[in-house]
């Protein structure tokens, strides 16, 4: 990675955008009436702030493990390959906080009845395994920084999809909120300022990443489905699971590819960034989001989500050198203005 010393206009420029989104975000806490919360428990915030940045550098790691650095695709693994390498790394980590916490408040690690395994394998099937395979297509085609964008159109598929899975309506204002955000990721990737990938490479990643962000939302829905279904599970057993059960459904496809290219050879830094995904991004990010839902609540945690993309962006421009332009600025806002729109109205629809 060209970790080349930065002008001391870069480092201006990295701290005022920096700060500028902080401020953004502080107002977004302030409209949700948790600004004197954050002081009190400040250690979960920023834990919270800990994932953000984990997840949000996820993106720049898909694409060095996808294509490699420079505009020559010098990889060593193929995109099935690294998946899998990923929740080999995953299941192993789950597995030691197995271990370490069985007999004092653990978890299963493996469903405990027939109707929980059937959940578990319809979102082993989204949640991981399709999921995967389209996100690291997709990073070897498009640049990391449009990825993160687009992906976090998430949420409003998530609603939409609650109607057929959850029988939740949708309004006109949800549909309009969609078409917002979907101009968002027109204007990203139309206008993308990482010209040096050619626009069809682009085309083809991007829905790639598009097919992985209604994969999520299917998984979200499935998650609060079964989660609804009161069996004692909790959110952390359900993430195991179908992170086991998806790890063994990449297998064939892992397979596939060795056949097809033969044993890959990765280098270091390649093992390095497989196991970042696998331990740190797969479990240790969750953990911390998952502690930070026990103490704050559902709602001020969600709101750190909307922090991944502006790092999955400067990841992208750090580690990988790609470029920011204003229509990743535009087609983010775009992007949050139509999440928000369809979230609000799904909150005011949902009873209760």
């Amino acid at each position: 990675m060209n970790f080349a010393k930065k002008p001391v206009c870069f480092w201006g420029l990295f701290f005022l955008i920096f700060l500028i989104f902080f401020l953004l975000f502080f107002l977004i806490l302030a409209r949700l009436k948790i600004l004197l919360a954050f002081r009190d428990n400040f250690g979960t915030h920023f834990l919270l702030l800990v994932a953000a940045i984990i997840w949000g550098t996820t993106w720049a790691a898909g694409r060095f493990l996808s294509f490699g650095l420079g505009n020559e695709n010098n990889a060593s693994l193929e995109p099935a390959t690294s998946a899998w390498l990923r929740y080999a790394f995953a299941t192993c980590a789950f597995f030691a906080l197995f271990m370490i916490r069985k007999g004092s408040g653990g978890f299963r690690f493996f469903p405990g009845d027939i109707e929980s395994w059937k959940f578990s394998i319809w979102l082993g099937i989204f949640g991981t395994m399709c999921y995967q395979l389209f996100f690291m297509h997709g990073m070897k085609w498009t640049a990391a920084g449009d990825a993160s964008l687009i992906v976090s159109l998430n949420p409003v598929f998530t609603v939409l999809l609650a109607s057929p899975i959850l029988g939740q309506n949708v309004s006109a204002r949800m549909a309009l909120g969609l078409l917002v955000g979907i101009s968002g990721v027109f204007v990203v990737v139309g206008w993308s300022p990482n010209s040096e990938i050619p626009f069809d490479h682009r085309l083809v990643g991007d829905l790639f990443i598009l097919f992985a962000a209604v994969c999520w939302a299917a998984t979200n829905n499935l998650t609060k489905l079964l989660l609804s279904l009161e069996k004692g599970v909790s959110p952390l057993e359900i993430v195991v699971w179908y992170s086991v059960i998806g790890w063994v459904m990449l297998t064939p496809w892992m397979i596939f590819e060795i056949l097809e290219s033969g044993f890959p050879d990765p280098k270091i830094s390649e093992w390095a960034t497989v196991a970042y995904l696998g331990i740190v991004s797969t479990v240790i990010a969750y953990v911390l989001f998952a502690k930070g839902i026990e103490v704050i609540g559902p709602t001020a945690a969600s709101s750190y989500i909307f922090l991944v993309p502006v790092f999955g962006v400067l990841g992208g421009w750090y580690i990988l050198q790609e470029d920011i332009g204003i229509s990743l600025l535009v087609g983010f806002a775009l992007i949050v203005f139509g999440v928000r729109a369809v979230q609000s109205e799904s909150e005011r629809l949902s009873p209760g």
